[in-house]
């Protein structure tokens, strides 16, 4: 079966004087990014900025990618803070969010409260007896053989395998059994859920 994927495209309309209001907050070398459904208003902005601002970098964030950016500072533009925080602790640079018409700077808060997530999500996972490792089928996210060698490596713990193409931890509850999952899959899976610990936290 072909799989098509299509993006949908924001109708987000750009304030012009409201991008070159704030953009006297930012650091003359920045680089762009965007979810794919804000690319659109990714571009305008970048018109914008390029006039008194050095764009370094434009490119796309995706659940699973992990870029390197040589700038002093990222403006991402999409919804939400899940990729905004995921940059600001991979890249160890200040990240301002443009939302909906607004600006926001990641705070040391924001990454504080997610590292400590994470924690508790790894002590939870050593204190679990039975644990569920979430592996995928899609393209770039598929990691079967490293699920395997994590189950040969875990001797003292029951391990199940669940093997899908959209993971949906909403399911988590029909297999109330398992006290922990290892996500093998898209690396951010774990900032919506303290149920999860990635397998390279392991």
């Amino acid at each position: 079966m072909k799989t098509l994927f299509i993006p949908v495209k924001s109708r987000l309309e750009i304030d012009k004087s409201k991008i070159l209001e704030f953009s006297e907050k930012l650091p003359k070398n920045i680089a762009l990014c965007y979810s794919i459904q804000y690319k659109s208003q990714a571009q305008e902005i970048k018109s914008i900025l390029s006039s008194t601002h050095h764009i370094t970098e434009f490119l796309q964030v995706l659940g699973c990618s992990k870029p390197k950016i040589s700038a002093q500072a990222i403006l991402l533009v999409g919804d939400g803070k899940f990729h905004a925080i995921s940059l600001a602790i991979e890249t160890g640079l200040p990240v301002y969010l443009y939302n909906i018409g607004e600006l926001e700077k990641i705070s040391e808060k924001d990454i504080k409260s997610f590292q400590q997530k994470k924690k508790a999500s790894y002590v939870k996972f050593l204190s679990s007896e039975r644990v569920g490792i979430l592996i995928s089928t899609k393209p770039g996210q598929q990691n079967l053989k490293k699920a395997r060698k994590l189950k040969e490596k875990i001797k003292e713990k029951d391990i199940h395998f669940f093997l899908c193409n959209n993971i949906d931890n909403q399911q988590f509850e029909n297999f109330p059994e398992i006290q922990s999952w290892i996500n093998t899959a898209c690396p951010r899976l774990d900032m919506n859920d303290s149920r999860i610990v990635n397998i390279n936290d392991i």
